[in-house]
C-alpha cells in the first residue's frame, strides 16, 4: 500500500473528534500491536515511566515513530513521570490482616512489619501530618486516623480495611506535602525520555505553581508539558497552573481516593470546562473501561463514564492498564471510539457544546477572528476549517470553539503536528515550504481532496497570521473552494 492511500485509509479510521490516548505496556509492546492498536483509534501513546527500563520505552518510541513516517500521520507521545508515589514498607510475611480500633505504627525503620508497626518511609509525612489526620491506603480500601505522633512515628488507628500487604500507595487528603513533584527518578526519566524526541511530558502529583514552573524550566521547551491533576490541592491553584502549563490530564485514580466520591463528576466537568476556555487540551483519564483488563466488554456503568467525558467537550479519553496489560487492548480501543463517535452524532451533544461558546478574548483580535471563522464555518456549511500554523496557537484557538466539523491544522513544523494530535478536532497535515497566504490557500484546496477530508467544489474557511512566521498572530480569514 502506497503512503498516499495509507494516509487516506487513517483518516478515514478519524470519523470523531474526541482523541484517544493509549497507554503501551507489556500487552502493546510488539510493532505489530501498536499499529493495530494505531490504526483502531489511537491518536497518542503513553508511556509510563512508573515501570520499564529506558531501553523498553526507546524500543517504543522507535516503533511508534516507524508507523508515523509509514503512514504519514503524525502521531504524539507522552511519557508520564512517576512522581512522588507514596508507599509504606514491606511486611515479615507479605501482608497483614486488619480490624477496625486497631492501632498500627507507622516509622522510619526499615525492618520488615508486623502486625504493629510497619515502616513508613518519608519523614516529610510524618513531620506534616497531625493528630486527627487521615491516610488512605491501597487506593482508599484501607482508612486510618492519626491519634498519636512523635519523634519519627505516626500512631493510627484503623478505621476500614482487611488486609494491608506490602509496598501499598497511600494518600493524604487535604495536605500539601513539602514534596517536590519531580523526584530525583524523575529528573533522570525527563531527560531521557526527552533524548527520545517524546511531544508530551506529563507530571505527575502537581499540588501548587511553582512545581510546574519547575519542570517547564527543566524541560526548557524541548517537549510541552501536560500537569495532571490527581491532588485536591492542585485544585486550588488550577488557574496559575493552567496559565503555565501545555496542557492537562485529570487523573482521576489517586484524586477520586482523596476527595468524596459525589464530588469526582463535579471536579471533571470543571476542569474540563476551565481549561477548555483556557484554550488547551484536556485529557480525562483513569479507570475509563478498566474492567476490559479482563473482559471482553466494558460495563454500562463505564460506557457511561467515557460518554459524558465527551459530553462534557473533552480533547481526548485515556486508557491505562486496558491497553497495557489487558486481554483486550485492541478491542477497549474500537469500543472507546465507537462511543466517541455515536455521542458526537447526537443532537444533545452539539446543543451542550455550543451552549457553553467560549467568547472572544477581550481586546484579542485573534479570538475574534477565530470566533468568525467558526461561525463562517456554520453559516456556509463548510466541510472544515483550515488553519496556517508555525507554533500551534491559531489551532488550539480554533480548537477552544469546539467547532462541528474537522480543524485541519497545516503546518511545516514536525513537533507541532504531533503535539496537536491530542487536540479536539484537529487533522494535521505536515506540508512543505509556503511564504504567502496565497500559496498557502492554494496547497489547502489540493491536499483536502487528497486526503478526501473534503470534496471537489466543497467550501472551507481557512485562517492564518500573516506575515508567516509570527506565532500568536490570527489575523487573516478566507473562504476557498477545493479543487
Amino acid at each position: 500500500m502506497s503512503d498516499a492511500s495509507l494516509s487516506s485509509a487513517v483518516s478515514a479510521i478519524r470519523d470523531r473528534q474526541t482523541k484517544i490516548v493509549a497507554t503501551l505496556g507489556p500487552a502493546s509492546n510488539t510493532e505489530d500491536m501498536i499499529r493495530k492498536l494505531f490504526y483502531a483509534g489511537v491518536d497518542v501513546f503513553r508511556l509510563n515511566f512508573s515501570h520499564g527500563e529506558h531501553a523498553d520505552h526507546q524500543a517504543r518510541v522507535n516503533m511508534i515513530r516507524k508507523i508515523e513516517e509509514e503512514t504519514n500521520r503524525p502521531i504524539a507521545i507522552i511519557a508520564d513521570m512517576q512522581g512522588p508515589k507514596l508507599r509504606v514498607g514491606k511486611f515479615k510475611d507479605g501482608k497483614i490482616e486488619l480490624t477496625v480500633g486497631q492501632k498500627l505504627r507507622l516509622d522510619l525503620d526499615t525492618t520488615p512489619g508486623d502486625n504493629v508497626r510497619v515502616n513508613l518511609p518519608h519523614p516529610e509525612v510524618i513531620n506534616t501530618m497531625t493528630i486527627g489526620s487521615h491516610i488512605l491506603l491501597d487506593d482508599g480500601k484501607v482508612r486510618m486516623e492519626i491519634v498519636d505522633k512523635g519523634d519519627g512515628f505516626l500512631i493510627g488507628e484503623i478505621q476500614a480495611g482487611k488486609f494491608l500487604s506490602n509496598n501499598k500507595g497511600f494518600n493524604v487528603p487535604g495536605v500539601i506535602l513539602p514534596i517536590a513533584a519531580l523526584t530525583p527518578k524523575d529528573r533522570i526519566d525527563l531527560e531521557a525520555a526527552l533524548g527520545m524526541g517524546v511531544d508530551w511530558i506529563a507530571q505527575s502529583f502537581v499540588q501548587k505553581p511553582e512545581d510546574v514552573m519547575e519542570a517547564k524550566k527543566l524541560i526548557a521547551g524541548r517537549a510541552a508539558l501536560m500537569i495532571k491533576i490527581e491532588k485536591p490541592s492542585a485544585l486550588q491553584y488550577l488557574d496559575q497552573m493552567i496559565a503555565q502549563a501545555d496542557g492537562v490530564m485529570l487523573a482521576r485514580g489517586d484524586l477520586g481516593v482523596e476527595i468524596p466520591p459525589e464530588e469526582v463528576p463535579v471536579v471533571q466537568k470543571k476542569v474540563v470546562r476551565t481549561v477548555r476556555m483556557a484554550g488547551k487540551p484536556i485529557v480525562v483519564a483513569t479507570q475509563m473501561l478498566e474492567s476490559m483488563i479482563e473482559n471482553p466488554a466494558p460495563t454500562r456503568a463505564e460506557a457511561n463514564d467515557v460518554a459524558t467525558a465527551v459530553f462534557d467537550g473533552t480533547d481526548a479519553v485515556m486508557l491505562s492498564a486496558e491497553t497495557a496489560a489487558g486481554q483486550y487492548p485492541l478491542e477497549a480501543v474500537q469500543i472507546m471510539s465507537r462511543i466517541c463517535k455515536r455521542v458526537e452524532k447526537d443532537e444533545l451533544y452539539r446543543a451542550i457544546i455550543d451552549a457553553d461558546h467560549p467568547d472572544a478574548r477581550h481586546n484579542d483580535a485573534s479570538d475574534a477572528l477565530t470566533v468568525a471563522a467558526d461561525q463562517v464555518a456554520k453559516d456556509i456549511h463548510a466541510a472544515c476549517i483550515v488553519t496556517y500554523t508555525t507554533s500551534g496557537g491559531t489551532a488550539l484557538r480554533a480548537v477552544r470553539q469546539r467547532p462541528p466539523v474537522k480543524i485541519v491544522c497545516m503546518t511545516q513544523n514536525t513537533a507541532t503536528a504531533r503535539r496537536l494530535a491530542v487536540s479536539y478536532g484537529i487533522f494535521s497535515l505536515k506540508i512543505t515550504n509556503v511564504t504567502t497566504f496565497g500559496e498557502a490557500v492554494q496547497m489547502a484546496q489540493k491536499a483536502l481532496g487528497k486526503e478526501n477530508l473534503a470534496q471537489k467544489g466543497e467550501r472551507f474557511v481557512m485562517t492564518a497570521g500573516v506575515p508567516f512566521g509570527t506565532p500568536g498572530s490570527t489575523n487573516v480569514l478566507r473562504v476557498a473552494w477545493v479543487e
